[in-house]
């Protein structure tokens, strides 16, 4: 077999490959942006759980209740 018709059959090949993927659309991408705002999402919540556990958020919330039920 010729270089040359090697080469014909890999572009073909590749061709085909190409095609099908085209025609597939982008699965993959989906996958990529779930993960992202997967980490995004979860660096949110560490942050706002480091918010809420500061001594001065408890005091806040706390002095709240207070005032709403007149106890303060």
């Amino acid at each position: 077999m010729t270089i040359r018709r090697r080469w014909g059959q890999a572009r073909t090949s590749l061709g085909r490959r190409v095609a099908r993927l085209r025609k597939q659309g982008e699965a993959g991408m989906a996958t990529a942006e779930y993960a992202v705002g997967t980490v995004a999402a979860a660096s949110l919540a560490g942050v706002l759980l480091a918010i809420l556990k500061s001594e001065w958020v408890r005091e806040l919330i706390s002095d709240l209740i207070r005032s709403a039920l007149g106890l303060g």
